[in-house]
């Protein structure tokens, strides 16, 4: 048995397989999967990882990947529009494989929120359900990481512009994620099971301002505009008009509270308080 992870030259993939070498998964039980053998072969070789390539669009070497008893956590692809017939390849194949678990990286709340990114998110799950493979839902909700564009723009003008009114996000690390995919990988008890993650805390721009300010050691104020304002200012800064509605769609999530929840179920499978935002925002910066 193996726990293979997909997209594992990705920054998410790479901290799940950080993760399980600090739980004490032997590198020799773990296969890291992805479209670029080279990169794969530099990165984990060295570690005694085995690698294997494989192609979300490319259902042959998905099958070659997968074996009867495997772990897999199948990380959501990047290409948005596909996403759901890549996701069904995946399933599919691990499917066939008899494979003893497939994980897969949802949004937080997917089957019933509103967010932007969330109806992927919700085809994907419903294909993975239907599957009858033992499943686990990881919901992850914001990557506090999302906002290294938010944390140059306030480096070089002292502002935070958004639409976002007074809505809070209870943003995680990206590790902190990681880390609770490589606890479900890695221990018993989590086939279908369904983990709503988030940070612990949920902040608003005004405090997202005042850790800016302190990471950056400069003042950074938070400047609310309304939408379609908003979607004028990104335009004017080079955003093509579907780039500048998509952000502005995903700001008046987050004024909605979609992003808000704070459920405590990723410091529960961590065993660990989520990293605050100011702790990941000073790394970042």
């Amino acid at each position: 048995m193996s726990i293979v992870i997909t997209g594992a030259t990705g920054q998410l993939g790479k901290l799940v397989i950080d993760s399980l070498l600090e739980r004490g998964v032997e590198a020799s039980h773990i296969v890291a999967a992805g479209r670029d053998q080279e990169k794969l072969s530099a990165h984990y070789g060295p570690q005694g990882i085995r690698t294997v390539r494989v192609d979300y669009s490319d259902p042959e070497s998905l099958e070659a990947a997968f074996h009867s008893g495997d772990k897999v956590l199948l990380i959501s692809g990047s290409e948005v529009g596909q996403r759901v017939a890549q996701h069904r390849n995946v399933i599919d194949a691990a499917r066939t494989a008899g494979v003893a678990q497939l994980a897969y990286t949802s949004v937080v709340r997917a089957d019933t929120s509103t967010l932007v990114l969330a109806p992927e998110h919700k085809a994907t799950e419903e294909a993975l359900v239907a599957s009858g493979l033992p499943y686990t839902l990881l919901r992850n909700g914001w990557y506090t990481e999302n906002y290294v564009p938010a944390l140059e723009q306030a480096r070089q003008t002292g502002k935070v512009v958004a639409s976002v009114g007074n809505g809070r996000v209870a943003s995680a690390s990206r590790a902190d994620y990681a880390a609770a995919a490589a606890a479900v990988l890695s221990t018993d008890g989590h086939h279908n099971a369904v983990y709503e993650l988030s940070g612990d805390v949920a902040w608003d721009f005004e405090e997202f301002a005042a850790s800016l300010s302190t990471a950056l050691d400069r003042p950074v104020v938070f400047e609310a505009v309304e939408p379609a304002e908003h979607f004028e200012l990104l335009k004017a800064a080079g955003f093509d008009d579907q780039t500048a509605g998509f952000l502005v769609a995903l700001d008046g999530n987050i004024r909605d509270g979609e992003l808000a929840p704070t459920t405590g179920d990723l410091s529960r499978l961590t065993g660990r308080p989520t990293a605050s935002l100011g702790e990941t925002l000073a790394q970042l910066s």
